[in-house]
């Protein structure tokens, strides 16, 4: 894993201090390439090939083509022995040279061929083309800047920001989908005028004219679906061997983080399968049972006999969550974010290279937003005002309950999501704002500023799926397309990489979520079940009371938090921080602190949202 960044014009000096602000991302080694046409920088993170030869940037045999590559390709064992059938020539053990001359052989349709997470600027000297790639899923991030002649390009928002010449402003509507979904889509960033590649997209500056294409999308119009559930399971247990298999190329130590929950646990059984010695593996817990997995966790790591590292949270000191906010670049407001970064810190100490189970959830339906749409098929054919106006205010005035989930805090989330606007599909109950919030928490200014229709970039990717009348397919498509790439998959590769591990995602091998799309929705949400395929493949790998057991994630007890040792740090930053007072109404502010300190209303999702962007904008903007 490493870091990359550049630029279409000739200046050493601003490229190194690009580089030197992604040294996180590779702390082993740095390169630097210069002509009148591109500044390429590279920091390595040396994982294959941990010799000299592997330096980046990496070139052809002439020199005409160079590469800067970050990510792990995992087929390039095989492209490189047909590639070396077609008399070419490698200096170097590392999958970056595969890239250099898969180019060279099949043009810019080589990219097809690549099966692995990766983002890369391939410059060809000859055509005057710069080729940013970013893999199909988005599991590496890749962002620029264009304006006028100038685009500078790099693998984090804070290396574009060395360039003096690029304001700093607030992208105002970015803030407004933000704290509704708590992360930005992409394309845009906090940063106006800053971008990020979209996943599954090539970029190409081609004699200063900048285009941008799609090569790869999520389709679930497939014929080759299995002809029975029998037959899909069996398939499906051949593809996740097979990913998690091909995800075990490594010079460096390797281990496995085990959350407890089924996506992790399938990961570590099916790693016992091929490592025959010790294996690691790294889990949190809390004090909080109800925020906590750690039985889970260690069922499974006795049942595969693996060392296994647990790393107890009590706290959530101030300075974690503003370490955090420096590597993410822009607020994302994961409550799983800080725990992660904290078990990075721990894994990092005993290896260089970590498997996790992300990616499963949004592939196989594993969330309770799934279940949440299907429930609301019974709940919508109630009236709208009986919904909207009779239930709704009140389940409203239920108080919160202190555990995670629970009967009521459930019942008010459900009814809470269930009255947005249909065209949020399942999205809806993972969406935080409403009109009525709006309306006294934003200033008229803020308002003007910005489109409030919540759901128009959920209609636009809908639009682009071909699931048919499949919903829950649907559903998957929005949430792999929309939601997975710049939240879950972002806030892996910064906590990582923030530490300078590497982070892999097998469940993420875009065959076997191809795979997946072709099969019908019923067979991963059957009636109220979860994964329900996914489970029957895991049956006889892991023990029953895991293969069967409910989703329950790592999250930290910010709601409690919020109500005790971090009080007074919410208080101080939301009435202090220019970016709140200037765009959103003290009082309602207020309200907002003062309903959740007297567990009236659990608002630790808009708040922790607040106080991220606090902290973000004083961090890049002070």
């Amino acid at each position: 894993m490493c870091g990359i960044c550049g630029f279409n014009w000739n200046d050493e000096q601003l490229v190194r201090r690009m580089a030197d602000t992604l040294v996180h991302r590779g702390p082993d080694q740095e390169g630097v390439y210069c002509t009148d046409q591109v500044s390429l920088a590279h920091r390595r993170l040396s994982i294959i090939d941990l010799s000299e030869n592997g330096r980046q940037p990496m070139f052809n045999e002439d020199g005409t083509v160079s590469v800067v590559f970050n990510g792990e390709i995992y087929n390039f064992l095989e492209l490189r022995k047909e590639l070396a059938g077609k008399g070419h020539h490698f200096a170097s053990r590392s999958d970056t040279e595969v890239i250099l001359h898969a180019y060279e052989e099949w043009g810019t349709d080589f990219i097809h061929r690549l099966r692995g997470m990766f983002a890369f600027a391939l410059h060809d000297q000859t055509r005057h083309r710069l080729l940013l790639a970013r893999d199909r899923i988005g599991i590496k991030p890749l962002y620029y800047y264009h304006a006028g002649p100038k685009f500078i390009f790099a693998s984090e928002v804070k290396a574009i920001l060395e360039d003096q010449t690029v304001d700093r402003r607030i992208n105002y509507q970015a803030l407004y989908d933000y704290l509704g979904f708590e992360f930005v889509p992409a394309p845009e960033t906090m940063f106006a005028d800053i971008y990020k590649v979209p996943a599954g997209h090539l970029l190409i500056l081609e004699k200063d004219t900048l285009r941008v294409e799609s090569y790869w999308d999520l389709s679930f119009n497939n014929q080759e679906c299995p002809k029975n559930f029998d037959e899909a399971v069996e398939k499906m247990r051949e593809h996740l061997d097979f990913a998690v298999q091909s995800h075990l190329i490594s010079d460096v130590p390797l281990g496995v983080f085990l959350s407890g929950g089924l996506d992790s646990s399938c990961i570590v059984a099916l790693m016992r399968k091929h490592i025959s010695g010790s294996l690691k593996t790294f889990t949190i817990g809390y004090e909080d049972r109800s925020f906590s997995e750690l039985d889970y966790a260690d069922i499974v790591a006795r049942h595969c006999q693996t060392d296994h590292h647990v790393l107890m949270l009590d706290t959530l000191r101030p300075e974690y969550v503003e370490q955090t906010l420096y590597h993410l670049d822009e607020p994302m407001t994961d409550l799983s974010t800080v725990p992660l970064y904290l078990l990075c810190r721990q894994a990092k100490k005993h290896v260089t290279v970590c498997l996790s189970g992300e990616g499963a959830d949004e592939s196989f339906a594993g969330y309770d937003r799934f279940k949440a749409s299907r429930l609301n098929r019974w709940f919508s054919v109630l009236p709208s005002l009986i919904r909207r106006d009779l239930i709704g205010p009140v389940v409203a005035l239920l108080p919160d309950q202190p555990q995670k989930k629970g009967a009521i805090n459930t019942l008010k989330r459900f009814v809470e999501g269930a009255n947005l606007p249909a065209d949020g599909y399942h999205l809806r109950w993972q969406y935080f704002l409403n009109r009525s919030l709006e309306e006294r928490l934003f200033q008229k200014g803020f308002q003007q500023r910005i489109d409030r229709d919540p759901f128009k970039l959920i209609r636009d990717y809908a639009r682009r799926c071909d699931a048919g009348d499949d919903t829950l397919n649907r559903e998957i498509y929005l949430d792999m397309r929309f939601m997975m790439t710049d939240s879950v998959l972002m806030k892996v590769d910064r906590m990582s990489m923030a530490s300078s591990l590497e982070i892999r995602v097998p469940l993420l091998d875009h065959v076997l979520v191809e795979y997946m799309a072709s099969l019908p929705g019923d067979w991963k949400l059957r009636k109220m079940t979860t994964k329900y395929i996914f489970r029957a493949a895991l049956a006889g790998l892991l023990p029953e009371k895991v293969v069967y057991r409910g989703k329950q994630g790592y999250s930290l007890p910010v709601k409690h938090l919020l109500r005790g040792e971090l009080k007074d740090y919410m208080v101080a930053l939301l009435k202090d921080s220019p970016v709140i007072r200037e765009n959103m109404n003290e009082s309602a502010v207020d309200a907002l602190i003062n309903e959740h300190l007297t567990m009236k209303h659990n608002h630790n999702h808009i708040l922790w949202a607040l106080i991220n962007v606090a902290i973000w904008h004083h961090r890049f903007f002070s």
